[in-house]
């Protein structure tokens, strides 16, 4: 039975009920055993409620889309409200200038959409702009993609949502005007504290006094804080036009109008790429997503992702390959079993770095890359004794039923990892999903303008500027070489599951070119070990570095397998006789950080859980 809409709750009320929910997640339980399903100790309980559920990079996040439920928002609502905290206090992990994919499940229309939510590379990039660098930079006032936040998150907002972008804003300015500085922001702001003055702009919002802020001290963002103001200002000047124009004017203030003038002024000062044109340009739009099948005896799972412009689509394949094995006889993490998640893995990320670009600009094969008659002749590659050396992407042309390019078997070059790549900070990214009690369900991928490597702010506006246009390569022919107006292949990957046609998860994580691996090992453990979210989040894990890095160099790690010491030796030791290069690292050490929000089909209610890794937080009400 859906519960009724909830009344509105007083901000003093709801911050109780917040705080109440979010001490609860630093608790270590043990969860309770159910029926058909293993039992185990975790170091944090699982969250359950019947309004909704938020998890997310932190609490000042989930706090925020707490709010929106509370007001009568829905998960679309509380998403987004989410996600404008999460650009003012994750600021290691992400910025307003960065780009934010989403997928929803929007369940009055038992249908599923995607946001597109990543900039393009401005009209001046080219190959020729950026050779004579050897590659494009990682920081800078070039170095990011348009700024898609705000487009996003109005244009979610304004097509889902039932707020208005004022209601969603308030916790976000609310913030920006202060939040208490915490230690995780310290602990990735330290090894960044040279690097930083790099970019004065980047250093004087980020370390006042030239100093990293004291913990609990109060950081301000004046700046940031008067642009968000001034969002909610012209949706306000345009109310009488209706709630959807209301909120697209406000928008268009961040791209068209004075916002936007600025952010481009500054960019043009600093000899950078974008212009007030590309700004005025841009606009993103509603997409369908690509979706693959996975049955198990405890069901079968539908899974919703963003279009070949994204990583998503290698979850996808993965599946479709491992949908031929008995994982679940293997044994959840067994030699067995992790040597064949890893070997469809590294079909899949083969595929990804030899084929996946933007659709729009580059030929992809996106009918023969998830045909299953495709992923049976990739299956029969994976030798159950050894581990694959080679990079090996398919011929997915002959599963397309049309010709393929002269190229499609151009594998893009790739450089072996250096000292200095592996002496570099990891980049990032942050979370948010959202399950509500009508059975909506929200993914959200936040990234980029985060201050690894130092930042660039785009003058008084207070925006830190993207990240995002070093996933591009340089090679001429390639499927994700840079171009005006184009879109960068992205690593972000949000995650939406149906359970026997019902909404189920809604799941992502940080890590960069690691995050489908993240994704889909949870996505195992619950669809085929029948593991409870917050068990399935915290398991241990392992990670494949056979792949071409989407960032930097792109460098590349042939053979090399993180697993985490949870893992037994006897495991370890039998993977490294099949051939695998494994580096053992801490116990949680994986460079990840999960979170999932869903909606339990057997009695409508609603669960979330947090990783531990990189301090994940989910609140339930």
């Amino acid at each position: 039975m859906t519960p009724r809409r909830p009344p509105a709750v007083g901000p003093l009320a709801l911050r109780a009920l917040a705080l109440g929910a979010l001490a609860l997640t630093l608790l270590a339980c043990q969860q309770a055993p159910l029926e058909g399903i293993v039992s185990s100790k975790t170091y944090r309980p699982e969250i359950v409620g019947r309004v909704g559920v938020v998890a997310a990079g932190r609490h000042f996040a989930a706090e925020a889309g707490l709010r929106m439920l509370a007001r009568g928002g829905n998960a679309v609502d509380a998403g987004v409200a989410a996600t404008f905290a999460a650009a003012v206090t994750e600021i290691s992990h992400f910025g307003l200038g960065g780009e934010v994919p989403i997928v929803l499940y929007l369940a009055d229309r038992r249908e599923a959409v995607v946001i597109s939510g990543q900039g393009t590379a401005p009209a001046a990039a080219s190959p020729e702009a950026f050779r004579r660098f050897r590659l494009i930079p990682p920081n800078g006032p070039s170095a990011g993609t348009i700024p898609a936040v705000v487009d996003a998150l109005a244009l979610a907002l304004a097509e889902f949502g039932t707020l208005s972008l004022a209601e969603t804003l308030a916790p976000a300015i609310e913030l920006a005007d202060g939040f208490p500085w915490y230690d995780f922001l310290t602990r990735y702001l330290r090894p960044e504290l040279e690097k930083m003055f790099a970019f004065p702009s980047g250093a004087r919002v980020y370390l006042p006094n030239r100093t990293i802020p004291a913990v609990g001290s109060i950081f301000r963002q004046p700046d940031l804080a008067r642009t968000l103001r001034a969002l909610v200002e012209a949706e306000r000047q345009h109310a009488a036009e209706g709630r959807k124009a209301a909120i697209s004017a406000a928008r268009d203030r961040f791209y068209r109008g004075d916002v936007g003038q600025r952010i481009a002024a500054a960019v043009q000062q600093a000899q950078g790429l974008m212009t007030a044109a590309d700004l005025a340009g841009y606009r993103g739009r509603i997409e369908p997503p690509t979706r693959g099948t996975f049955t198990t005896r405890h069901g079968t799972f539908e899974v919703f992702k963003t279009g070949f412009w994204g990583q998503g689509p290698v979850l996808l394949q993965a599946l479709g390959l491992l949908q031929g094995f008995d994982l679940e006889r293997m044994g959840h993490n067994s030699a067995a079993y992790i040597h064949t998640v890893t070997e469809a893995l590294k079909l899949a990320l083969a595929d990804r770095d030899g084929f996946y670009g933007d659709p729009d600009f580059a030929k992809v094969p996106t009918r023969g890359l998830l045909a299953p008659a495709y992923a049976e002749a990739r299956r029969a590659l994976i030798d159950p004794a050894v581990a694959s050396a080679e990079v090996r992407p398919g011929d997915p042309w002959k599963f397309e039923g049309s010709a393929g390019p002269a190229r499609r078997l151009r594998v893009a070059r790739a450089t072996p990892a250096s000292s200095e790549d592996r002496a570099l900070p990891e980049l990032d990214t942050t979370t948010v999903d959202v399950a509500d009690a009508r059975g909506n369900l929200f993914s959200a991928s936040p990234s980029s303008a985060w201050f690894s490597g130092g930042v660039f702010i785009a003058g008084d506006t207070g925006v830190p500027l993207g990240n995002r246009m070093q996933a591009f390569v340089l090679e001429a022919g390639h499927p994700n070489v840079v171009q005006s107006g184009k879109r960068p292949r992205t690593t972000l990957t949000p995650t939406v599951v149906l359970r026997d046609g019902k909404p189920f998860l809604a799941l992502s994580s940080p890590g960069g070119d690691t995050q489908e691996q993240q994704a889909l090992q949870v996505l195992l453990n619950i669809a085929v070990f029948g593991m409870r979210p917050q068990e399935a989040v915290e398991a241990p894990r392992f990670n494949t570095g056979h792949y071409r890095e989407s960032f930097r160099r792109h460098a590349f790690r042939g053979g090399v397998l993180q697993v985490e010491s949870r893992i037994p030796a006897g495991v370890v030791e039998a993977l490294e006789q099949r051939g695998h290069k494994v580096a053992v690292i801490g116990s949680f050490m994986m460079n990840t950080g999960t979170v999932v929000a869903g909606v339990d089909p057997e009695h409508g209610t609603l669960f979330g859980a947090a990783d531990v890794r990189r301090q994940r937080f989910v609140v339930g009400w």
